[in-house]
């Protein structure tokens, strides 16, 4: 492909199936930690008390948004300079890597604090290779895109997210139809690590393959400056921390009803691991198939009005949303009622890739995209899961449904002062 040469619809359509499918496989990986958190906590965290141990496991998981940061800015830049083809290779070999080694590391009680020291590291390469991930896979499926489907293909960023986490609570559900309690909780949950490394290592070669974006080489080919921090702080200060702002209460929306609640569920509710498993499962299933419908009406009638639709709607359900669950024991009653949570966020889910992409330049979007919403996750998304946890083990609970819909009051704001990215977009000026 030329830089003057627009990608063809076939090579779209390759294009956006090819980097979708490694997005999923890499976001598997990711979200097999959470899946599997209530069995193998015990390995590496020994206590009489399942809160500890999740509160542990929890820390970790966002130790490992600590990293997100550092790799959006490393690769970020990378994306950006080498091209999107290239980060999306890195990205995806770094998470290979560290599903192996969680996969391989012997518990708590054969080699000591060595445990949950390798476990730690291992969530620093995958935070490092996500970090990444997010900006170039979402910068890649945006430039991809034509400008009149943009909203609807970059909606397959989330739906391969949301795939991923949906194969990882798939893998659960299966290993525990097929083995015994004692079986998953001493060896059964190294299975899906190992599935996830081997699954990277065929994503390698498939990313190896794709076309560059039309955008990319248009840029290399005009002389564009260079990608770098200082770049984007002085220069586009305005986007960065409107990306910033716009995701905090769209990622901790979305921890909550994805990530923390299959936790909830059980710890909250008082439903069984299978129950939470279940629901989890279709109400996600339900929950990806509403992102490209909701992608393809931005297209429509705009960005904007999706985002203050999920701001408004967060503001007042989450609350109420969240005390019904801990007051149901009913598995359908809970089911609908997380769905109806998770209706709310795709207003969020379904187009903030486009969102982002859509207000950086392209010889700084893979970092503008990347940096900024990798900070946004570290604070809030990366800690959802143990900020829940300790108030719960404080006896104050509900103060996360507060947090919760004031991050989400915050977002709205600034939905609601920001100009429509659909028809100011920069990806249409490249």
């Amino acid at each position: 492909m030329t830089a003057t040469a627009s990608p063809s619809r076939a090579q779209r359509l390759k294009a956006i199936i090819g980097g979708s499918t490694g997005n999923l496989v890499e976001w598997y990986d990711w979200y097999a930690y959470s899946a599997f958190t209530l069995y193998f906590a015990p390995h590496f965290f020994p206590s009489e008390d399942r809160t500890a141990q999740l509160l542990s496991a929890a820390g970790i998981f966002a130790v490992g948004f600590l990293m997100r940061p550092i790799g959006a800015w490393l690769m970020g830049i990378y994306a950006d300079s080498r091209g999107r083809k290239s980060g999306l290779t890195l990205s995806v070999s770094l998470m290979c890597a560290g599903s192996l080694l969680i996969a391989l590391t012997p518990g708590y009680e054969t080699i000591g604090v060595a445990a949950p020291l390798l476990l730690v590291l291992a969530r620093l390469m995958q935070g490092l290779s996500i970090g990444g991930e997010y900006g170039a896979s979402a910068t890649y499926l945006s430039e991809m895109a034509g400008r009149d489907r943009r909203g609807f293909y970059s909606s397959f960023q989330y739906v391969t997210l949301i795939a991923g986490q949906l194969v990882a609570i798939c893998v659960l559900l299966v290993l525990q139809s097929t083995l015994s309690e004692a079986d998953l909780d001493a060896w059964g949950w190294r299975i899906p690590f190992a599935i996830g490394g081997a699954l990277a290592i065929i994503v390698f070669w498939l990313r190896r393959g794709l076309a560059e974006t039309h955008s990319y080489a248009a840029a290399k080919a005009a002389g564009a400056p260079k990608s770098s921090f200082v770049e984007l702080v002085t220069k586009h200060p305005r986007e960065t921390v409107t990306v910033m702002l716009l995701t905090a209460g769209g990622t901790i929306a979305f921890y909550a009803y994805s990530i923390y609640m299959q936790k909830f569920l059980v710890n909250t509710s008082g439903l069984s691991r299978e129950s939470a498993s279940e629901i989890n499962a279709i109400t996600l299933f339900l929950f990806m198939l509403l992102q490209p419908v909701a992608g393809a009406l931005s297209d429509r009638i705009g960005r904007k009005p999706l985002m203050v639709g999920f701001g408004v709607l967060g503001v007042l359900g989450t609350y109420p949303i969240f005390t019904a669950l801990s007051q149901t024991r009913d598995p359908w009653l809970a089911g609908l009622l997380v769905m109806a949570g998770l209706v709310i966020v795709t207003g969020y889910t379904s187009i903030n890739a486009v969102v982002k992409a859509e207000l950086f330049p392209a010889h700084i979007r893979a970092l503008g995209v990347a940096l900024p919403y990798a900070l946004a996750n570290t604070l809030f998304g990366g800690t959802a899961e143990f900020v829940a946890l300790w108030f719960k083990q404080s006896g104050m609970e509900p103060a996360f449904y507060i947090y919760v819909t004031v991050m989400i009051a915050i977002s709205l704001a600034v939905y609601v002062r920001m100009r429509d990215t659909r028809q100011h977009s920069l990806i249409l000026e490249d």
